[in-house]
């Protein structure tokens, strides 16, 4: 048996840029992806804590060091540039290891910057 248990926790990490006009995704910093243990194209649910939307896409590299998160396609419908959101990624493991997952929690400040 398997169980589906949280990796990884980008917490209140702030949308920098929508654009309506992608196929689809969400763009994140290479360097913040690699904190958190997301690769590219991998499926994470995503949080807006301003207006309780939530979704599920698959996160693309942005740029190393920008600080960037921007979410594409029609996923920019459900967020605006400043809202604050939760990017949670999983990962499913065999049952006798699910209670040895050590999920990586990563808190931002208001500028995207990496709270220790």
């Amino acid at each position: 048996m398997y169980k589906t248990m949280l990796n990884s926790k980008l917490h209140q990490i702030r949308v920098t840029d929508a654009n309506l006009n992608y196929m689809g995704s969400i763009t994140i910093d290479k360097d913040l992806m690699e904190k958190a243990d997301i690769f590219e194209n991998e499926k994470v649910q995503v949080v807006n804590i301003d207006n309780g939307a939530r979704f599920e896409t698959y996160v693309i590299s942005g740029e190393r060091g920008s600080k960037e998160v921007c979410l594409n396609g029609a996923a920019a419908r459900l967020v605006q540039v400043g809202d604050t959101i939760i990017i949670l990624s999983y990962v499913t493991v065999e049952v006798e290891k699910a209670e040895k997952i050590q999920p990586k929690l990563l808190f931002f400040d208001r500028d995207n910057n990496l709270l220790e």
